[in-house]
């Protein structure tokens, strides 16, 4: 048991995984944050059109994730993450030559596709690659690669559209993921999964939603849910406040705090179980969320996501982690699938239904009713999960 304690995370095949993660999200983040200014802007579409196209890339991954754990078993994770990834970049150069609303909706469908496969393939990776006991720890540093896109992405491309052209920030973004492509290519994982779990052709409940990791799983989309307003939303709402600049760096705090606090709260997470660090962060965020819905200088915006990267940036991976915890070892793939099924779709659903509202009652009030919602998953998280017979619990309490 010590020694497995004492195993190394960042070994080179984590570290492979983890570099592969950031460029596939800071190619999603780059133009999550862009697409919406520039459907409005250059396209002159609606604000619901905006949210339109963020929701119908999420809806492809929603389609699709859950049968990417089977994917993964059947072919082989490394084989299906380079599939993926180079249909990912070809989608990612086509943003050049697609100049209609139709024709974009299209794309991001496509394209939401191989982003959902990718993205369960490097998360069952590094379950696979982390040292069991150390899983709280060793994900939360695997999930700050996506941490660390959401910084990166959007510094990247709110700064373009500045001082160039939504074309020169699509070339960038495409030519960032190549280089993903050629990073993973020349990687070895060595974690394919036994022939005789492949063997199996009849398509099964089991294969594509893993029940166990369910329950963490809707928590996980609550959490998305009211994610997606920032995600979706920030960009114009600080454009709106006259603060566009303040926005690039809105993500670096946000990451900065994160990457504070991650290496203490998942020890912790670790040793003491989840709920200790599960509610203060809860309770960060909503304060974030709060602070962001009355922002009205560049301090107070910063000020916002430095308490929504402190909340945020610890539940997500905490919760990522309870999600794969709360199975078998060997179905860390159908775990990641359902719990990114479920995020997804809170991503989704948000992105639509958080637009109509801002539509309707403007950016500030969407963010409080927001704030209000995390009151409703704290709620829903105690009596989800914080139970002695929840089997993600009970898991952490045998394995320490």
């Amino acid at each position: 048991m010590g020694n497995e304690t004492k195993q190394p995370i960042w070994t080179k095949n984590f570290i492979s995984i983890f570099l592969s993660n950031f460029f596939i999200f800071t190619a999603f983040y780059g133009l999550l944050t862009s697409l919406p200014i520039y459907v409005v802007d250059e396209l002159h579409r609606s604000e619901v059109d905006a949210g339109l196209i963020v929701t119908i890339f999420l809806l492809s991954a929603i389609v699709v994730r859950p049968f990417s754990g089977k994917l993964l078993d059947d072919y082989g994770k490394k084989r299906m993450l380079m599939v993926s990834l180079i249909l990912f970049t070809i989608c990612s150069f086509l943003y050049l030559w697609v100049q209609q609303y139709p024709l974009l909706l299209a794309l991001r469908f496509f394209q939401g596709i191989w982003f959902s496969i990718a993205t369960t393939a490097t998360g069952a990776i590094a379950a696979d690659l982390v040292p069991h006991k150390r899983r709280g720890e060793g994900l939360g540093y695997f999930v700050m690669s996506t941490n660390l896109a959401v910084v990166f992405g959007p510094l990247v491309s709110l700064s373009l559209i500045q001082a160039t052209s939504f074309t020169v920030l699509f070339l960038i973004l495409a030519i960032l993921i190549t280089a993903g492509v050629i990073f993973t290519a020349t990687s070895k994982f060595n974690i394919e999964q036994p022939e005789q779990n492949r063997v199996k052709k009849r398509l099964q409940l089991s294969d594509l939603i893993d029940k166990r990791a369910f329950p963490v799983a809707f928590i996980g989309s609550l959490v998305a849910f009211v994610y997606s307003s920032v995600l979706s939303f920030l960009s114009i709402y600080a454009k709106e406040l006259n603060l566009l600049d303040a926005a690039s760096f809105f993500f670096v705090v946000f990451a900065v705090v994160m990457l504070i606090a991650r290496p203490f709260s998942g020890k912790l997470f670790d040793k003491k179980g989840p709920h200790i660090v599960m509610y203060p962060a809860f309770a960060l965020f909503l304060i974030g969320m709060i602070i962001l819905s009355m922002a009205n200088s560049t301090f107070t915006l910063l000020l916002s996501g430095a308490f929504i990267g402190l909340g945020y940036g610890t539940v997500v991976p905490s919760l990522q982690t309870l999600a794969i915890q709360s199975t078998d070892r060997n179905r860390s793939g159908h775990a990641t699938a359902t719990f990114f099924t479920l995020f997804d779709t809170g991503i989704a659903i948000g992105s639509y239904l958080l637009g109509l509202v801002a539509a309707e009652l403007g950016y500030g009030h969407l963010y409080f009713y927001a704030a209000i919602f995390m009151v409703v998953v704290i709620v829903m998280y105690k009596f989800v999960l914080h139970r002695k017979s929840s089997p993600a619990i009970q898991e952490l309490k045998e394995s320490n």
